[in-house]
């Protein structure tokens, strides 16, 4: 669907039924009917519906936050959109992708359902606007919020202003402090897997962030390093470090209350 949605080829109305396609293709499985004329990419999802049995599943939850990002992504291509639509599409993609972690990866492993849940991968997807940030402007996607622009009479292009590097400085600021808690939170983890899958995804995008910051908070269309020798070796070390001085408690593995969380 990313692909399909973020190509050159094809009109606003061709992308806006395409989409409408898979949302209702989900919603038919979720129905328990059985869509016809599915291809073979649509028929992964109808088969994953299919096999989902339990009721407001992470696997549901993942499907329809995805489609939500999806369905954003569509929608505000050549619009500058206001902080609390990207707040809102930070939440979605956040939900996403943390519950297809837990579900694919140790689903009857006990994990924390409290406010830190989703902030681990908030911050990732903070890191990620700002690492695309070129690539996004060149394909009408704007990561800064309207407000920003207005109050500073600036555009998304102006990526070198002083206001715009001003306000990277309180978006690494603020994926910092979630990487944090987030970091807190993969250590109640119970499965070793997720776990581990989790501190790699944290580190990835940490290394993105040290970056920026030796910049200047001056962005850059690429960051290479974030790939090599060294990214993997950092990774490799925080893991270790996370694992070792890791305060395990028989406490931690028990049913926790659902809480409500918020992404800022």
């Amino acid at each position: 669907m990313d692909d399909v949605l973020d190509a050159e080829a094809g009109t606003r109305s061709e992308r806006s039924a395409f989409l409408g396609r898979q949302q209702s293709i989900l919603e038919t499985c979720y129905r328990g009917q059985t869509p016809r004329d599915v291809n073979p990419e649509e028929k992964i999802l109808v088969e994953l519906v299919q096999s989902d049995e339990e009721k407001n599943s992470g696997l549901q939850s993942y499907l329809r936050n995805m489609m939500a990002v999806m369905a954003f992504d569509a929608e505000r291509r050549g619009r500058v959109v206001s902080q609390s639509e990207l707040n809102a599409y930070t939440r979605w993609l956040a939900s996403a992708v943390t519950e297809a972690m837990h579900y694919f990866i140790g689903r009857c492993s006990y994990s924390p359902h409290n406010e830190t849940r989703y902030l681990a991968v908030s911050a990732a997807h903070v890191t990620h606007m700002l690492r695309d940030t070129f690539d996004d402007v060149q394909a009408g996607y704007y990561n800064i919020p309207r407000e920003v622009l207005d109050a500073n009479h600036i555009t998304p292009q102006d990526i070198k202003s002083n206001a715009y590097r001003a306000w990277v400085r309180s978006r690494v600021e603020l994926a910092r402090s979630y990487f944090n808690a987030g970091k807190r939170y993969l250590d109640r983890v119970q499965n070793l897997r997720c776990r581990l899958a989790g501190y790699v995804y944290v580190e990835r995008f940490s290394g993105v962030l040290d970056s920026i910051e030796r910049e200047g908070y001056l962005l850059r269309a690429v960051y290479p390093e974030r790939k090599g020798l060294g990214a993997i070796t950092r990774a490799g070390g925080a893991i270790f470090t996370s694992l070792v001085f890791r305060h395990d408690s028989p406490a931690i593995y028990r049913s926790a209350p659902v809480r409500e969380h918020s992404v800022e």
